[in-house]
């Protein structure tokens, strides 16, 4: 047990740190290596592989994952920015090379290989993108004479363009909707409001006239006609599964699911464990969120409101378009459900993004401003 009158940098960080985000992040792990026992095992029997190779794997990637979280949870504001301005600088670096050098998936060039291990770089650009963005958009909040938001929208449109090249529509459009709802967050007029939601929807109609597989996905999510194997599987893994599951291992579709340890391991979750589980897994999904964005609108400091809301957001926009791809609410989107999936980048990067929220959200003195729910005393806001 650690006292409270213990002074060393753990026992502080312990006493500071949000304990009810540390749980949930730590549930979620918990959840994917379990759910990476049901699903993956017959997905790698499938392609020739170990049963257990891509569980031992996971395994490996949620401990680097856990230390990772932590490490980073320790971090300040100044320090976790420079860390992310590496990671920004490094990830687009990277982004661009896979363009040239990188091996292609399905049409797609995302990963690379970096000492004989595969890499995928947006991933690991995403919190970068947002807590830089969270940066510029305070600076311009506290000197307005810094053009702190025409810098951010040259950063959008850079990384925007990166992920389009690739192309990757969906991390397209994720990081589109947290950067949107980061800047309204940070008092953006109307003007501008109308104006990107009208450059959104043009976008939209492009990426639909001129892409393809876009369009493609689009039509078959809209008529039902076409190639919707995958999604029509997870339906009837979760139907299978009913309120209370199969059974651990006793799942059948998923032996037949080609992605059911990493887009579609919430469908396996269903037909094991039941709904009941798929329920209690979006309900940790949504606390986190909801959380996150109740402690960041008490912090008096425009960077850390910016850069924890736009992290939570990022964390709960993916989550919803992984579990709603596997409902059939949106069209397929190769999406992978954040801490459960598998998939070292996307864990990784994952890891280090909720633990600057940990650190971000640290508590502090004088650090939060109540809210205005009725009257508050003086002494009541100094404990604020």
């Amino acid at each position: 047990m650690i006292s409270r009158t213990d002074r060393s940098p753990v026992a502080n960080w312990w006493w500071t740190v949000d304990r009810w985000f540390l749980a949930a992040f730590l549930l979620l792990m918990g959840m994917g290596v379990v759910l990476s026992f049901a699903a993956s095992p017959a997905v790698a029997e499938r392609i020739g592989l170990d049963s257990f190779h891509f569980v031992t794997r996971q395994i490996a990637y949620m401990l680097l994952a856990v230390i990772a979280l932590i490490g980073v949870s320790f971090m300040n504001a100044r320090n976790a920015r420079r860390l992310t301005l590496v990671m920004l600088i490094v990830s687009l670096v990277l982004m661009v090379a896979t363009l040239f050098v990188g091996m292609e998936v399905k049409g797609a060039r995302r990963w690379i290989y970096i000492a004989g291990v595969s890499i995928q770089p947006s991933e690991y650009m995403k919190p970068a993108f947002v807590v830089i963005c969270a940066w510029l958009f305070a600076e311009h909040a506290r000197q307005p004479e810094i053009p702190g938001n025409f810098f951010a929208m040259i950063l959008l449109g850079l990384v925007l363009a990166l992920l389009i090249a690739q192309p990757d529509l969906g991390q397209t459009i994720l990081l589109l909707g947290t950067w949107g709802a980061m800047f309204f967050i940070a008092g953006v007029s109307w003007f501008w409001i109308l104006v990107l939601g009208g450059l959104g929807l043009a976008g939209a109609l492009a990426a639909y006239s001129f892409f393809p597989h876009v369009a493609d996905r689009i039509d078959r999510f809209i008529t039902g006609e076409g190639d919707t194997y995958q999604v029509d599987m997870s339906l009837e893994a979760i139907t299978r599964g009913g309120w209370l599951g199969q059974g651990p291992g006793e799942g059948s579709i998923k032996r037949i699911l080609p992605d059911g340890h990493t887009d579609f391991v919430f469908a396996v979750a269903g037909e094991e464990f039941g709904i009941v589980i798929c329920m209690i897994i979006l309900a940790l999904f949504a606390f986190i969120v909801l959380r996150g964005l109740i402690l960041a609108r008490r912090e008096s400091d425009d960077f850390m409101r910016y850069a924890v809301s736009g992290l939570v957001i990022l964390f709960g926009f993916q989550s919803i378009i992984n579990m709603a791809v596997n409902v059939r609410m949106m069209p397929a989107k190769g999406m992978t459900l954040p801490f459960v999936s598998y998939g070292g980048s996307s864990l990784l990067a994952m890891a280090i993004s909720m633990g600057i929220v940990l650190a971000l959200t640290r508590r502090r003195p004088e650090k939060r401003v109540p809210l205005n729910y009725g009257h508050v005393t003086g002494r009541e806001a100094v404990a604020g």
